[in-house]
């Protein structure tokens, strides 16, 4: 298993302290066994936030280079169409000519 990120540690706690709080004050409980249920509940929750947080995506070695060209622009803007492929990018063949010109 994964390690948890910071997010995940932070949002999981933040559920905790905010959702312990909020349920003893609903509650008005004053007894043991009922402080251990809403912190056991609380605690439940606070799992269940930590893990549903979604992870960061790991790039891969093009995906750093490929936004370098349209700075300042969200992906899938105008100045970067989606459906852009390698195909696409790559301009047309080059004829054996224009690689080695012929000197006479």
């Amino acid at each position: 298993m994964p390690r948890p990120t910071a997010a995940q540690l932070a949002y999981g706690s933040a559920t905790v302290v905010v959702s312990t709080i909020a349920m003893l004050l609903l509650s008005q409980t004053s007894t043991g066994v009922g402080v251990a249920v809403i912190s056991a509940a609380a605690l439940g929750l606070g799992l269940l936030v930590a893990l549903t947080v979604p992870a960061p995506r790991r790039r891969g070695r093009h995906a750093a280079t490929r936004g370098t060209a349209t700075r300042g622009t969200a992906p899938g803007s105008a100045a970067e169409p989606a459906d852009t492929t390698a195909a696409a990018r790559v301009s047309g063949p080059r004829t054996a000519a224009a690689e080695h010109p012929v000197h006479h």
